[in-house]
């Protein structure tokens, strides 16, 4: 397995350029299950997630082209597609459930196997077999695996869902698009990805209608051929600006809509960072001093998100004084505490609240990445160690962020990867 060398403390410096969006680009895949017409998706990001995603694509059926840059793709399905989604390809990465929906929606048939992923928490998938039941999926769980059916075309109804979820709201959204009649969603999730899944399914002539947080689906009999471009990873962007105010850095990060982080940037102008933003860009310094935050909540959209908890645990690690963390969404998510108190962090867990004393003297360590969102934030912290730190099993790192280590050299981070 690959390893990450860092060589601390470093300070950012330059311009980033933003990749597509992982969380947008899957169940958008996912959702092209339904079309009988080519279908041209542009700005995917370079990462192992996508690629296991085409790759089973593939394996149903679809013929895929993918451009030179691997950043186009361009699908065609068969008229008689396979129905079995294999453990061997879902156990790596949990949103190879949203295969399901579309299916079910179209071939009335799934064999899929209950998916794998970051192990950072329950994540049923009971929602997801709740709300296509209701459209009409009848399943049992056999072996590991979800076998589905339905007789003839699902039909629309209204669903609300005990709890908001992403997964189960794509998921839902996308099986819905070919259902009889019309679908209402209650207390849907409302992440800019699943937006962007809505508005590439409209392009395609699918009937889907927002309000707050209930979504209307009028189901059509097909989609039409689309090209559409996948919006930018938030959380990447994120990302790096918590790496330009946790060095003091400078950064200029492109394109990407400043707004779809409008929550986190007010966050770090707490914190001291000086942000100005353009169109499709963001100007960030980091301040001499990190001010503490008292209590940071994760919250669903458009609060302070779980992806990007990691990483402002790493910021309030070298704050002046005292944090708390509060994580809403995952019961798993602090696996990444571990390995910071291994660096010098001075962290306490309480069930879901980690206590954060601030002002810590980071030394560079061994490390082991345990999650995406955790592997990430043990770069950040070995970014600000004194020394060196090596970053184990950086596939995590691989599965979400494209090529980071190459962004990050060309700001200033003296990082290596060591190949096994």
């Amino acid at each position: 397995m690959d390893k990450f060398l860092i060589n601390g403390p470093c300070r950012v410096k330059g311009k980033v350029l933003i990749s597509g969006s992982k969380n947008a680009s899957i169940p958008i895949l996912a959702s092209t299950l339904l079309f009988d017409k080519p279908v041209i998706i542009k700005n995917l990001p370079k990462v192992k997630d996508i690629n296991t995603m085409i790759v089973l694509l593939k394996s149903l059926g679809s013929k895929i082209i993918l451009s030179k840059d691997k950043k186009t793709i361009k699908i065609y399905n068969k008229k008689k597609m396979k129905t079995f989604a294999s453990y061997s390809l879902v156990k790596t990465m949990r949103g190879s459930i949203l295969v399901l929906g579309p299916l079910v929606a179209k071939y009335n048939r799934s064999k899929t196997s209950l998916p794998g992923g970051c192990l950072i928490g329950a994540r049923p998938v009971n929602y997801h077999l709740s709300a296509l039941k209701k459209l009409g999926m009848n399943y049992q769980l056999k072996d590991g695996y979800i076998l589905a059916k339905s007789k003839g075309q699902l039909k629309g109804t209204v669903i609300r869902f005990p709890r908001i979820s992403v997964g189960a709201t794509e998921n839902s959204i996308i099986a819905a698009c070919l259902a009889k009649g019309k679908t209402v969603l209650k207390n849907c999730a409302i992440e800019p990805e699943i937006k962007d899944l809505t508005n590439f399914l409209n392009s395609s002539g699918a009937k889907i209608k927002w309000l707050g947080r209930t979504c209307r689906i009028i189901g059509v009999k097909s989609l039409n051929s689309t090209e559409y471009s996948v919006m930018a990873d938030r959380i990447e962007a994120g990302t790096f600006c918590v790496a330009a105010t946790l060095t003091r850095g400078d950064l200029e990060i492109q394109n990407l809509n400043p707004k779809l982080i409008n929550t986190e940037l007010n966050l770090l102008k707490k914190i001291g960072a000086k942000i100005n933003i353009g169109k499709d860009k963001i100007f960030i310094k980091g301040p001499e001093m990190i001010k503490s935050v008292k209590n940071i909540n994760t919250k669903e959209w458009p609060g302070i998100s779980t992806d990007m908890q990691a990483q402002l645990m790493v910021l309030m690690c070298k704050a002046n004084g005292k944090s708390l963390i509060t994580e809403n969404i995952f019961e798993n998510r602090f696996m990444h505490v571990a390995e910071l108190q291994r660096l010098g962090a001075k962290i306490t867990i309480r069930n879901n609240k980690a206590l954060i004393e601030g002002k810590s003297k980071l030394i560079g360590a061994e490390l082991m990445s345990s999650d995406l969102r955790a592997s990430v934030a043990l770069v950040l912290a070995a970014m600000v160690s004194i020394g060196k730190s090596t970053i184990n099993r950086i596939y995590h790192l691989d599965r979400g962020y494209e090529k980071i280590e190459n962004k990050l050299k060309k700001i200033g981070v003296k990082i290596k990867r060591i190949k096994k």
